[in-house]
């Protein structure tokens, strides 16, 4: 299982397959629950998308869905 935690979102071309896929799929996640909470879970310190907001996290979508383009 590929493992996100700790990991800069800075250098997306250092990331595999594996990660760029789980932060995806973690991203659309996180944007909904952001959407329709007003107090969504916290992640635990280390984490990628820790105090990020939608906005944050849909740009960072934008980017990982070029990086696995790439």
């Amino acid at each position: 299982m590929a493992n996100i935690k700790l990991k800069s979102t800075e250098d997306l071309k250092s990331w595999d397959t594996k990660e760029l896929r789980k932060l995806r799929m973690t991203l659309k996640n996180r944007i909904e629950e952001l959407q329709a909470n007003s107090k969504p879970k916290e992640f635990k310190e280390g984490h990628p998308l820790k105090d990020l907001s939608v906005e944050e996290c849909q740009s960072l979508l934008e980017k990982v869905i070029k990086a696995e383009k790439s």
